[in-house]
């Protein structure tokens, strides 16, 4: 999806190459590229500033598994989609949703996607990255590629920064205010990446996430995607036309009918939806 054009990811879809910076425990941020390996496998290489600690390593490795989702299970979405002749396509391995190295990138990137077009969303996301992203190592001169700020680093600015430097307009406030939340730990927003359905619903996470300054139905369904809570149809002014397009509807159906769609996907029916709605950028 379209975080993958956003700072500080880069992907290269000629060389299915994609580029990162993720910060490692007790160290700069590190450039790590995720490219093609041998036999089905995926390489991780690090990007300059010498060779890593062996944990430093480890915490590079899991990060791009996690970023990539390998081990997220999606049988059950590609039994169902098996007999959907709009999605059987599917079942060959796609639907893994990119997600950032941390909920809180992911969480404040949707926030930078409301009410306004791509070309906005991207501006303002490169100009944090530029202005409050610390350096990775060995690429101090590339700030497209400084780490994605801290929520310390950016609760400590004047909402002035985020009105003039960032134009994020209306946001300014509502960015600082997310800042300030996590920082001072007011709510663990990483923890929701792991924890389990059994310890909290679809529905506690997402009422958890509209709790959130700036995050109303529309970005609680897309923060919960990328955390693999696939259970919510992201509905918007992008994905209701699309699929009244591609179902050959005149009107757009209403976002009952939407639902009931792909009601039979059950946990994965958000997910189902969106593969609906994106398939021409795939096949």
């Amino acid at each position: 999806h379209g975080f993958a054009d956003l700072a500080p990811l880069r992907l290269d879809t000629g060389a299915r190459t994609l580029y990162l910076t993720v910060r490692p425990p007790g160290g700069a941020p590190r450039r790590i590229r995720i490219a093609p390996g041998p036999r089905r496998t995926a390489r991780v290489r690090v990007l300059g500033g010498g060779a890593p600690t062996t944990s430093q390593r480890a915490h590079l490795a899991r990060a791009a598994t996690d970023v990539l989702r390998l081990d997220q299970d999606l049988s059950g979405l590609y039994g169902i989609a098996a007999d959907d002749p709009d999605l059987a396509w599917i079942a060959a391995g796609a639907g893994r949703m990119l997600r950032s190295p941390t909920v809180w990138e992911d969480v404040v990137k949707t926030v930078c996607t409301t009410n306004c077009s791509w070309g906005l969303t991207t501006k303002m996301v490169t100009a944090l990255v530029t202005h409050l992203g610390e350096p990775a190592a060995g690429h101090r001169a590339d700030p497209l590629t400084n780490a994605f700020p801290t929520p310390e680093v950016m609760a400590a600015q004047p909402e002035s920064f985020y009105r003039e430097v960032v134009r994020s307009g209306y946001r300014a406030p509502v960015i600082l205010r997310l800042a300030g939340m996590v920082a001072a730990g007011e709510i663990d927003i990483e923890s929701l990446a792991s924890v389990s359905r059994e310890d909290l619903s679809d529905d506690q996470i997402e009422q958890r996430l509209l709790d959130l300054p700036g995050v109303g139905p529309y970005a609680a369904a897309h923060i919960q995607m990328t955390l693999g809570r696939n259970s919510r149809l992201i509905l918007d002014s992008w994905t209701r036309p699309t699929y009244a397009r591609l179902t050959g509807r005149i009107k757009v159906p209403a976002d009952t009918t939407i639902a009931r769609r792909f009601r039979r996907y059950g946990p994965e029916a958000g997910l189902a939806f969106w593969l609906f709605v994106t398939r021409d950028w795939v096949i």
